[in-house]
């Protein structure tokens, strides 16, 4: 697991990236375009088997030539790790085992409820928000992480 400059120099000028949205269950995944611009939601998966979990990270890898991965870590407000914090990384540790070492993890504080909000302009009813909300919660970590890695040094 790398931290996020390091994550940056690995990467190369048109690469595709996915965010994970980590849940004990379920977990978001979104990817974005290979110009690290637009973050779309991909899918959710259910995490009951590790090994099923990894192959269907695996294909969505290969399908979508992702050469990175950031996990969302979430914090608590007061920016200390939560319960939940440990189990992130333990996820971003062992994907870097099994899938690619390019992996950081990003702040994900508020992630759920930026996602929640992010649809309610949208004309959609609260249930089918709630259905996609781990998919748009990682939306809402990898378009954050893309704005950091693809500003200008200022």
């Amino acid at each position: 697991m790398l931290d996020i400059e390091d994550f940056k120099k690995k990467l190369d000028k048109k690469s595709r990236l996915m965010g994970i949205d980590p849940g004990r269950k379920r977990l978001g995944i979104a990817i974005c375009d290979e110009n690290k611009i637009i973050a779309t939601p991909y899918t959710t998966l259910i995490k009951n088997d590790y090994l099923k979990f990894l192959n269907e990270i695996k294909i969505i890898v290969k399908e979508n030539d992702i050469k990175g991965i950031i996990i969302g870590n979430p914090l608590n407000l007061d920016g200390s790790n939560s319960r939940s914090s440990q189990s992130a990384k333990d996820l971003a540790i062992n994907l870097s085992k099994d899938i690619t070492e390019n992996i950081t993890m990003w702040d994900e504080r508020l992630s759920s409820q930026g996602a929640f909000n992010l649809t309610s302009n949208l004309n959609i009813n609260t249930s089918k928000r709630i259905e996609k909300l781990d998919a748009n919660s990682a939306q809402f970590i990898l378009q954050g992480a893309l704005d950091y890695l693809t500003k200008e040094n200022t």
